[in-house]
């Protein structure tokens, strides 16, 4: 039996995050994180069932605007701010059915973490490194935005543990080419 996939899929192209304020998401993205921004879009706003349709929101949904940024040497973020009725403000938990996290890639985590609190951002707890297992050699450590939106920082300079084992490996920013 064959298996099938979806035709002619390349990779992951971006992540589509919904934000409070799209300016101070932005600036957030940019200004702390170095991505770089891109494109905006504008309004997005339909008297019919189109957003339902097609995005499975409220039909009244209103994309107020959204942008596109370019996180280095990884995928790029699409940032949404979005007015809907019924709209739930409060991002969900890693622990809640859709929670989620973007994890970035840091060369130094010591470095990366102070600069972190240095603009006051709340960084949870300390840095963890894994010691067993298949990440082994992998250090992270969980942040928030100043909406709440959780991040991670992640960084293993020599690799992890599962990487001896395997003929490919997970994409790693440290090299784009694999």
């Amino acid at each position: 039996m064959t298996k099938q996939t979806l035709p002619g899929m390349r990779g992951l192209q971006h992540f589509g995050l919904t934000v409070p304020n799209l300016k101070d998401a932005v600036d957030f993205f940019v200004d702390v994180l170095g991505c770089e921004p891109y494109f905006r879009f504008g309004a997005f706003k339909f008297d019919d069932d189109w957003m339902k349709e097609h995005l499975n929101v409220h039909p009244r949904a209103e994309i107020k605007d959204f942008q596109m940024v370019r996180c280095g040497n990884g995928t790029n973020l699409e940032i949404f701010e979005y007015s809907a009725p019924e709209q739930k403000r409060q991002p969900p938990l890693n622990s809640d059915v859709g929670g989620h996290h973007l994890a970035f890639y840091v060369d130094d985590m010591d470095a990366a973490v102070a600069f972190l609190k240095s603009k006051n951002v709340r960084v949870l707890g300390e840095p963890s490194t894994f010691t067993e297992g298949p990440a082994t050699g992998l250090t992270w450590v969980y942040f928030l935005t100043p909406w709440g939106l959780q991040l991670e920082m992640v960084s293993f300079p020599n690799g992890m543990a599962y990487g001896e084992a395997q003929q490919r490996l997970l994409w790693d920013p440290r090299f784009p080419a694999l």
